[in-house]
């Protein structure tokens, strides 16, 4: 475990320390996928290169610390750890609970940041897959992550990531309730899902978990029929190249689907 109690990314790696300048020289690349500007207040460079070399329990810390303008580093932080890398149920909701009530508090405060309303998404959206899909619709919380994405899509038509998420809201909610309820109830569609990733991966064609969400869009929405396509997806992302620790997760787990 690392300082603090949280724990430690296991695939540290210096291609992924950004210091001095390279933040701001890699920043493009790096946030291709969230359009995250770039920070002028040296604290919220320093949250972020935290973030990026996958010291994600400090990246919270120094998020949080640096106010609602740093909260966008802390939830995506949260989120990321909380999926790849909490080993405890409870905790892993907890830190998605908390991300989601700090970006409410930024989306009041910064309500023109595409991310405060993405992020307020992200931890909601992994947080109903923590508690169940259903349990989630039973909450109302399938509306909160559409209104949240729609609106970071308002905000930043390019945003990769959150087309990625609407993809995955769309194929969840048909693979649970099914196409009609789906339709009816919630406005899922089959159609705007593939849409959605398409999207996203021209937007942003170095990313592996718009592959991996993609593919298991294609499993959940069309079973074998569209198995093959998943597989080829999965087996791309696995031959991306990483940019950053989040990066390195995101393949790592490709690379294990593959082998399982």
């Amino acid at each position: 475990m690392a300082k603090g109690g949280w724990a430690k990314f296991p695939h540290a790696d210096k291609a992924y320390d950004y210091d001095g300048a390279a933040l701001k020289k890699n920043w493009g690349r790096l946030h291709r996928g969230d359009c995250e500007p770039f920070p002028d207040a040296a604290a919220l460079q320093a949250a972020w290169r935290l973030y990026h070399r996958g010291d994600f329990g400090a990246a919270i810390e120094a998020g949080v610390a640096a106010g609602t303008a740093g909260y966008n580093v802390a939830n995506k932080a949260a989120a990321i750890y909380a999926t790849y890398l909490e080993k405890s149920d409870a905790k892993r909701l907890k830190l998605l609970e908390e991300a989601a009530a700090r970006a409410e508090q930024a989306m009041d405060a910064h309500p023109k940041s595409a991310n405060a309303h993405y992020y307020h998404a992200l931890a909601l959206g992994r947080y109903s897959q923590g508690i169940s899909v259903a349990a989630a619709l039973k909450q109302g919380l399938a509306g909160k992550v559409r209104k949240s994405l729609e609106r970071a899509l308002a905000l930043a038509p390019k945003h990769a990531d959150a087309h990625i998420a609407l993809g995955t809201w769309h194929a969840e909610i048909i693979n649970k309730v099914g196409a009609l309820v789906g339709g009816m109830t919630y406005g899922a569609k089959k159609e705007a899902a593939i849409d959605h990733f398409k999207q996203a991966l021209r937007l942003n064609p170095d990313s592996a978990i718009g592959r991996i969400e993609y593919a298991n869009a294609l499993v959940m929405l069309f079973g074998d029929a569209r198995m093959a396509e998943a597989e080829q997806l999965y087996a791309e992302a696995a031959k991306c190249k990483p940019a950053d620790a989040m990066e390195r997760l995101d393949v790592e787990l490709a690379r294990a689907e593959l082998e399982d």
